[in-house]
């Protein structure tokens, strides 16, 4: 994905963002990444949730959440038919030196627009993973959401081996699974579905909420719980999803593979007809 089609910062056409920005100095924000699909932001409204609480948790005000929908609908105006909505929110312009915020700080909105990709078919017949190295450090304040500071994906995405599977996954300091660089991750045992409690490190994605509620819409067993590698690699199958590439299934983690039933491209088939 190459070829920015827009920015605005504030509201005004820009790219240049002030070398003073909180975001910039200190990744003192959050961000998402929303599929724009026939001029439709997908799950907008749970988009902004998360990025309400993720402000909440970290002391920034959400005054601008007016002006914000209105940038929303001049980038999603311009968009092709299928782009990426990237939506970033600091704390503003530093107003002293130092980690400490002032408090008086005015938050900053960064919108912009991206080309995307058509979907590819071959991801319905699953993708192969692998473990990464790297472990994500545990810290409870950040569980959850979308802040900027993501440098751990960074390095887990730039280990050797990366490059060669669709996704790595990421397990916390206590052996723990969390989700991927990219993704959060489901298993299924029975018929039943789980994905890790996301309270300790990782991000709750706006897919995964999609899928714990379209699980109880559709009647199947879910469940949000501690697992390990033993749950991942004994489960009958496994799959993973993000706001982009919606639910996918997985056909191996390393050298263990798993079965290509139903459960996932049920999910999957349904999910992809919703926006909201």
């Amino acid at each position: 994905m190459s070829g920015l089609l827009g920015s605005w910062i504030d509201g005004v056409p820009a790219t240049a963002l002030p070398a003073d920005d909180r975001g910039l100095q200190y990744g003192d924000g959050v961000f998402e990444t929303v599929l724009v699909r026939g001029s439709r932001t997908r799950f907008l409204e749970a988009h902004l949730a998360r990025l309400s609480q993720g402000c909440a948790r970290l002391g920034i005000t959400t005054e601008f959440l007016p002006l914000l929908r209105a940038e929303i609908e001049v980038a999603v105006a311009m968009a092709p038919p299928l782009a990426i909505l990237k939506i970033i929110v600091t704390r503003g312009g530093a107003r002293r030196r130092g980690y400490a915020p002032q408090g008086d700080e005015t938050a900053r909105r960064i919108v912009s627009l991206w080309p995307a990709p058509a979907r590819d078919a071959a991801l319905g017949e699953g993708v192969d993973l692998r473990l990464a190295s790297l472990r994500l450090g545990e810290n409870p304040a950040l569980a959850g959401i979308k802040h900027l500071n993501r440098l751990e994906n960074v390095l887990a995405a730039a280990e050797s081996g990366a490059s060669a599977v669709f996704e790595s996954l990421l397990l916390d300091t206590s052996g723990n699974l969390v989700s991927g660089v990219m993704s959060n991750v489901f298993i299924v045992r029975a018929g039943a579905v789980a994905t890790p409690l996301i309270d300790r490190c990782g991000v709750a994605g706006v897919m995964r909420g999609v899928v714990l509620r379209e699980c109880t819409a559709l009647g199947i067993a879910i469940a949000e719980q501690r697992l390990t590698l033993d749950d991942l690699y004994s489960a009958a199958e496994v799959f993973i999803t993000n706001a982009r590439i919606g639910v996918v299934p997985v056909r191996r983690v390393g050298e263990h593979s798993f079965d290509m039933n139903t459960t996932a491209k049920r999910l999957a088939g349904h999910i992809e007809r919703l926006d909201a």
